[in-house]
């Protein structure tokens, strides 16, 4: 038993300069798309809410149109968006493969699609006495959001963008394919196509370990502000 953990923690010593680059390059691609989806997908999110019909901005046209959007990108097999996507990335960027900033606007699109419809849900939550309270008391339609229906839905919203957060970890493994790199990539590149077993299942409980964590400090932050 010692020989066998003296052996494997040699390997992981070996592995660990790669394997915390790996992680460095989820960490980017995990930013921009936990960026994107609070500086976005709220307010898309928002906008789908107050744009559903005897909502207050109630518009049912370009409701319409959201939600097809939205749903075709939910809905799109995320290595497909991955690779239809790479003609627009390159004349975005100059690049479509090769660095974890260029694996990031896949990420970035699901993100915004995704967290808009937890958003969508969070607000469908909000009881409708609140809304008609605000309205009574002239309230004008950003303060509406802000004073009410985003101080009623705040723990939903926590829950909501720390679900979509793991769910970006999960996106993050497939960015592997256009080299993007990430500590998934990592565990199919140096441990499953090298039949290096330990280091795949150690980076896998890498990823378990760091969705833990936002899962932990999602939930905790929700708690805290809900005070209903």
């Amino acid at each position: 038993m010692t020989d066998f953990l003296s052996t494997y923690l040699e390997r992981v010593s070996e592995f660990a300069p790669r394997m915390i680059e790996s992680l460095g390059e989820t960490g980017i691609m995990l930013s921009f798309a936990m960026i994107a989806a609070i500086l976005l997908g709220l307010p898309v999110g928002t906008l789908l809410f107050l744009t559903t019909p005897g909502r207050p901005m109630s518009n049912r046209i370009f409701n319409s149109m959201l939600n097809i959007i939205v749903n075709i990108i939910r809905s799109f097999p995320f290595l497909l968006l991955v690779v239809a996507m790479q003609p627009v990335i390159r004349q975005i960027y100059g690049r479509a493969t090769g660095d974890s900033v260029a694996a990031s606007f896949p990420m970035i699109v699901i993100a915004i699609a995704l967290y808009a419809r937890f958003v969508e849900q969070s607000l469908l939550g909000v009881p409708k006495g609140i809304i008609e309270t605000a309205q009574s008391m002239g309230a004008t339609t950003w303060q509406l959001i802000w004073k009410f229906m985003y101080v009623e839905a705040r723990s939903s919203l926590v829950i909501g963008f720390t679900t979509a957060v793991i769910s970006f970890v999960s996106y993050s493994t497939i960015m592997g394919v256009v080299g993007g790199g990430g500590i998934g990539d990592f565990a199919i590149r140096y441990g499953y196509q090298r039949y290096e077993t330990d280091i795949m299942y150690t980076a896998i409980i890498l990823i378990i370990i760091l969705v833990e964590i936002f899962q932990r400090l999602g939930l905790k932050l929700a708690k805290s502000i809900d005070k209903r």
